[in-house]
């Protein structure tokens, strides 16, 4: 079953910390935190630019292999649109802590764990980008993300938009795309086996949802008439930001 909520965010809320969000949708919840630019150690220390250091905490545990690995990937996307340059021999740290999953379903009687170390990352850098709004760090755009797994359905394939375990499981591919707010595509990460044929139309159902509006009349079949597709996550980031604007300049 796939979760369809509608996606729901919270800014500025942690006292101790320049930024701060939390974003829930999907299943899961992220809390984010931002501090920065602020100081440097030394070993660490870019002589023209500014460090970003990203921490990801599991929901339950010990952080291991599959948090250095999305925080590879966070990292990598973070600094693509901070404005790095501006803030030379600092420091950018981003935490985000996981406080919700989705549950876990069963499949022949085996209880489903999410095998893809991507089925998270949407909500870790939506989490991540609303931290960098609201502790006022210069970006070049804000990015919107969604995962999507190709599922055999008798002769035909279908897309659905932030899968569940249970589909994700059972699923021939999956994959996670990032685009701008100039509706540029700034990160892809795929698992299992697709054709490009499968990749384009994966695209095209990812793009809809990230850039596009949230009515469409293109008549694509590949999309699941059961995911969350109406959910502009374009909007959504910008009426999060006039919410909260909107709040901070009402006592004027």
């Amino acid at each position: 079953m796939t979760v369809t909520t509608e996606p729901e965010a919270l800014l500025s809320h942690l006292q101790n910390a320049d930024g701060s969000a939390t974003f829930s949708y999907a299943g899961y919840t992220v809390v984010g935190a931002v501090n920065g630019p602020i100081e440097v150690q030394r070993r660490d220390e870019l002589p023209e630019e500014a460090a970003v250091d990203v921490i990801v905490r599991p929901a339950a545990g010990v952080g291991g292999t599959r948090e250095r690995h999305l925080e590879s990937l966070i990292q990598s996307t973070l600094r693509q649109i901070i404005l790095v340059n501006n803030f030379p021999r600092t420091l950018i740290q981003v935490i985000l802590q996981v406080t919700t999953a989705p549950e876990n379903e069963y499949v022949n009687a085996k209880v489903v764990q999410a095998g893809s170390n991507l089925s998270i990352l949407p909500a870790l850098l939506q989490t991540a980008v609303l931290s960098l709004l609201s502790a006022a760090l210069p970006l070049t755009a804000t990015l919107t993300s969604t995962s999507l797994a190709i599922i055999a359905d008798g002769q035909s394939k279908r897309a659905v938009l932030n899968p569940s375990p249970r589909e994700i499981e059972t699923s021939e591919s999956f994959h996670v795309f990032s685009f701008t707010s100039h509706d540029e595509l700034i990160l892809v990460e795929s698992e299992g086996s697709f054709t490009m044929k499968e990749w384009d139309d994966a695209f095209a159902a990812a793009q809809r949802q990230c850039c596009q509006p949230a009515t469409t009349n293109d008549g694509d079949t590949l999309m699941d008439d059961g995911s969350s597709a109406g959910v502009n996550l374009k909007q959504f980031t910008r009426s999060v930001l006039e919410e909260k604007i909107a709040s901070d300049l009402h006592w004027k």
